[in-house]
């Protein structure tokens, strides 16, 4: 039975592209696996995807007994469909150890600290078995853009920009030009409606007795976003699955954020975790752009 390859729910660009790369990695490895998708991706991972000629992989419900499974870019059962059937080989990812799942034997775990799980990937397995071809570096290359944007944010590491450019070789890409093609086809949210644009990029925290879900939208238009800011502020105030849920509108050409104020405990957690003022219904973070880096930490801060 094939090795089900998948990333966490509100699913981005480099959880999609990571999902197929080790995937294909798997099977250059002689093991049988197959990407999923725990949900619908941002345009920019459809974009991606659609520029190096991949399928959107199948989304993926549910695991039953007998399963085996590969994770890629998280390590936090809370952000994964229910495990407890399956048997999890392998981990591979590049953020913070959340120490949430367990195995009943030892099995193979990656994490390491650089922008994104395409660079983990990249240096820790692909790099390591001959040549790579043109679609999968251009998926790689993505998945680093994206989760980097473009190298502006803190997350970025040296190694990240070392494989990007050994990536856009192989992969015959200009490395700013597919950036901005991938930050276009993510800013276009017309057609989105305000629950979905929460959803689209959403992680839920559990700090100082609270459950707080921080939603992040990347964008290069962020008006096109505050013009909605009174039906999406409305929509922040009906979420139930969390105490308290925060919209972060990043801009990313300006490296900058916007977080959409829905009442005054929300205001005086922002204020305190970003020292800042602000008294209107928009409060604008210069330099925000990390929800991994910056935005949590921040959050942590003032309400452990």
């Amino acid at each position: 039975m094939a090795i089900k390859v998948f990333g966490h729910k509100s699913p981005d660009t480099d959880a999609v592209v990571s999902a197929i790369v080790y995937s294909w990695y798997l099977g250059q490895s002689g093991e049988g696996a197959k990407p999923y998708i725990l949900g619908s991706p941002n345009k920019e991972a459809k974009y991606v995807l659609n520029r190096f000629n991949f399928d959107l992989p199948e989304v993926l419900e549910r695991v039953d007994e007998g399963d085996r499974v590969a994770i890629v870019d998280t390590n936090n059962k809370e952000e994964l469909i229910d495990l407890s059937q399956a048997e999890i080989i392998s981990i591979v990812d590049h953020h913070k150890l959340a120490g949430n799942i367990s195995t009943p034997h030892p099995i193979e775990v990656v994490i390491k600290p650089y922008g994104s799980t395409s660079t983990v990937l990249y240096k820790e397995y692909i790099s390591k078995i001959g040549e790579v071809p043109a679609d999968i570096a251009g998926l790689m290359l993505a998945g680093i853009l994206s989760d980097t944007l473009e190298f502006r944010s803190p997350t970025t590491t040296e190694e990240d920009k070392k494989v990007a450019e050994k990536l856009a070789k192989i992969a015959g890409v200009d490395i700013h030009q597919l950036a901005d093609d991938m930050f276009k086809a993510k800013s276009d949210v017309s057609d989105i409606s305000d629950e979905d644009l929460i959803l689209m990029d959403s992680k839920v925290f559990e700090t100082g007795g609270m459950k707080i879900r921080i939603s992040v939208v990347e964008t290069t238009d962020p008006d096109q976003i505050l013009n909605r800011k009174e039906t999406l502020k409305q929509k922040l105030l009906e979420w139930e699955d969390a105490d308290k849920t925060l919209l972060f509108v990043v801009d990313i050409l300006e490296s900058k954020a916007y977080v959409l104020i829905t009442d005054d405990e929300v205001r005086d957690i922002i204020q305190k975790a970003f020292q800042t003022g602000g008294d209107g219904d928009v409060i604008e973070l210069q330099g925000v752009v990390s929800r991994k880096k910056q935005i949590v930490p921040s959050l942590e801060k003032v309400l452990s």
